[in-house]
């Protein structure tokens, strides 16, 4: 697959950048799959103290950065942007979507790897972004659907919104990842595991293409839609 091994390459020569000129190098956001390939090679790349970090420790989005403070005796911040999108006039405000936020972005031409995670809370959103991106969106972003919008840096402490997560308590006889998959999502057997095949598993960002992998406390578990 060509777009992987563009990705691997496009890595090992940010990292080996970084480690011969002892400077920070950084990908744009990477979607989760993009990060499995990362974690593919990641042992490769130790040499140059990659981290990979979205904005908060809820994101799926994240950019690798290579380099460290004990690497090059100085600390250089992430160039992460939180950014708070909100209604003008909360009374006339549309009840808005993910999709409707993302969407308002794309039709400014906003490449969608500048751009991480959104968090919705009903009309209103937390985006994280490229650090040079977020003058541009700031000014720019004025419209989401039918809502005139305000956007300005986010600066107080992330909490997800309401409802974002939902605690699930199962039962099972085994620890294999499509079994615990089938409960949470109340699917049969053979759906779960068809969703190995399509690829759509993935533990710590890292794809997961067999079913009966057994799973850890404290592994994070995403299935794509």
């Amino acid at each position: 697959m060509a777009d992987d091994a563009l990705l691997k390459n496009r890595l090992k020569e940010l990292a080996e950048r970084s480690y011969s000129a002892s400077r920070y190098t950084y990908t744009n956001f990477l979607t989760e799959a993009e990060l499995s390939e990362f974690m593919e090679i990641k042992r490769e790349l130790d040499y140059a103290s990659p981290v990979a970090f979205g904005g908060n420790d809820y994101c799926e989005r994240k950019l690798i950065r290579f380099g460290s403070s004990e690497d090059f005796g100085y600390e250089e911040p992430l160039p992460i942007t939180a950014l708070l999108i909100t209604p003008l006039n909360e009374k006339f405000a549309d009840d808005l979507s993910h999709r409707d936020f993302l969407g308002a972005l794309m039709n400014l031409g906003i490449e969608r790897e500048t751009l991480g995670d959104i968090f919705v809370d009903s009309n209103r959103a937390i985006l994280y972004c490229i650090e040079s991106m977020a003058e541009y969106i700031i000014e720019n972003l004025t419209r989401v659907r039918h809502t005139t919008v305000m956007v300005k840096p986010f600066t107080e402490e992330f909490v997800l919104p309401e409802g974002s997560l939902e605690d699930v308590r199962i039962q099972i006889s085994s620890e294999r990842i499509d079994a615990i998959i089938a409960r949470v999502y109340k699917l049969s057997r053979e759906s779960a595991q068809g969703l190995f095949k399509e690829q759509k598993v993935f533990v710590n960002s890292k794809l997961v293409v067999t079913p009966d992998t057994k799973v850890k406390t404290g592994d994070r578990v995403s299935v794509r839609g």
